[in-house]
């Protein structure tokens, strides 16, 4: 049994309306940040990182319907190191093309603040992501 540093996240699992679509949105964005799809089943499918965990995309019959409303208690959003700003600017571009929408436009790539460098993007289920550059 593998085990990592304590207090390290082990996983994370994201339930979905449509698998579908989740895959194509962070399937694609997982794979960019190093991600693999390593399992399937009906219903759901886990992507590893080979240094910082996993990831589950899961439609399952126990979820309730209704979609993820990042603005109601619970998790309001997932952030990444996504590499050098190069990296950022990179992911940021290519976003809009895997259903990922940029967030706080006006103040990008600061709307952190002016010492963080990072991209704030929504998919169309509503999730928020955070991608940060090193050093940021």
């Amino acid at each position: 049994m593998e085990s990592g540093a304590r207090g390290a996240l082990h996983h994370l699992e994201l339930w979905v309306d449509d698998l579908d679509v989740a895959e194509w949105e962070w399937g694609w964005l997982l794979g960019e940040l190093g991600y693999h799809c390593t399992d399937r089943w009906p219903g759901g499918q886990t992507w590893r990182h080979p240094t910082s965990g996993y990831v589950v995309l899961e439609a399952g019959p126990d979820r309730r319907p209704g979609g993820h409303d990042r603005m109601r208690a619970g998790l309001n959003h997932v952030a990444f190191w996504a590499g050098s700003r190069e990296d950022v600017d990179r992911l940021t571009a290519d976003a809009p093309a895997h259903g990922w929408r940029l967030m706080f436009a006006d103040r990008h790539p600061y709307a952190g603040g002016v010492a963080h460098y990072a991209a704030f993007l929504e998919n169309s289920a509503g999730f928020e992501i955070e991608l940060v550059a090193g050093g940021a």
